[in-house]
């Protein structure tokens, strides 16, 4: 291949090379915003399971005020029953007994008053938190919503420039032999989208690695492809260093 036909393919893989990292930049951004999403949509959902459990604890709550009313309607029926028998019974004895047995029942029903008031007061409570979580939760959603629709707009971005990219990409395939574009894009796929790079203070800027002088020799001939004998990516000099 002569000297200045390598040069030159050379040339034109660089600027390849360059819409192809932006590509792979682009492709790897795109594929996190899935994630993001879900992050975004699994934390208000966590929101929202928070106001489920506050609306099931009220239903809890009214559910033990009914079984405490009705127990207290039981309570005022057994006294009511007592009472009717009261003044049926023949002796003072049974007279007090019955009327020890009254006041008791009067006192448990005095308790589960005080029970149901106090359920009430949790009720109450437990309602005003309830519409306080509603608000933060429609405030939230809004805020989601925005979040959600920057990322979308985001991927609609990416993927617009993503074409406009590999249309630039298809415009310059044309220019470069075939079994170099072959080894370009074998050495692309499995180096993370970086195909070629330059040498610079005797070090491969793809690995790092030291590059002997002759090897330098080589990439300056333009005889061959040169590649970096650790990572296998192409190598080049940059006349302008």
């Amino acid at each position: 291949m002569p000297t200045l036909d390598l040069k030159s393919q050379l040339h034109t893989l660089i600027n390849l090379q360059a819409i192809d990292t932006e590509i792979y930049i682009l492709k790897f951004e795109k594929e996190s915003k899935p994630k993001e999403l879900k992050t975004i949509e699994d934390a208000f959902e966590s929101k929202k399971q928070q106001l489920a459990a506050l609306e099931k604890n009220s239903q809890d709550l009214l559910k033990q005020r009914k079984d405490r009313e009705t127990e207290l309607a039981a309570k005022e029926e057994g006294v009511k029953k007592l009472q009717s028998q009261l003044y049926q019974l023949k002796t003072n004895k049974e007279y007090q007994t019955m009327l020890q047995q009254i006041n008791d029942a009067k006192a448990d029903g005095s308790v589960i008053e005080d029970k149901i008031l106090e359920l009430f007061n949790q009720v109450d409570q437990v309602k005003v938190e309830i519409d306080k979580e509603k608000q933060r939760l429609q405030e939230e959603e809004k805020i989601v919503g925005v979040q959600k629709g920057k990322i979308e707009q985001r991927i609609k971005e990416i993927d617009d420039r993503i074409a406009q990219l590999e249309e630039q990409r298809k415009q310059i395939l044309p220019g470069i032999d075939a079994k170099i574009m072959s080894q370009y894009d074998r050495i692309l796929a499995n180096r993370d989208g970086l195909a070629i790079v330059s040498v610079k203070d005797n070090s491969c800027l793809g690995c790092n690695m030291y590059v002997p002088p002759q090897v330098i020799n080589l990439i300056k001939m333009y005889e061959r492809i040169i590649t970096c004998e650790v990572c296998n990516r192409m190598l080049y000099i940059n006349e302008g260093d």
